[in-house]
């Protein structure tokens, strides 16, 4: 297992960081409006603004993954793979560090 450089620390902590700020938010709104994601996915695209700020995070995600497939497939790393849930089940915030983090422990 590689070291942990102030580089990955830093990936590490913004896993953190991407995990609370967004869930923060998720958790609010869950609990003023109940637990429907089919209510928060319209929520989402209560106006222009905010319609654009998912399909940008879509788009990011989408990227996001073929680049994890890949590094996986081309680096026999599968480990790698752990980022996609946590890129689809938390957001890019998470999904982003958290595969630069398990990726960095392979050129430490």
């Amino acid at each position: 297992m590689g070291t942990f450089s102030p580089l990955r620390i830093l990936y590490l902590i913004l896993c953190i960081v991407g995990i609370i700020l967004p869930w923060r938010y998720f958790l609010a709104w869950f609990t003023e409006n109940g637990w429907s994601l089919g209510a928060m996915v319209d929520a989402w695209h209560a106006n222009a603004a905010s319609s654009g700020l998912v399909w940008d995070l879509t788009v990011a995600a989408a990227a996001l993954t073929v680049w994890i497939v890949h590094e996986a497939y081309t680096r026999r790393d599968w480990l790698l793979l752990a980022s996609i849930p946590a890129t689809f089940g938390v957001g890019v915030s998470l999904g982003l560090p958290l595969h630069l983090f398990l990726r960095g422990r392979r050129e430490a």
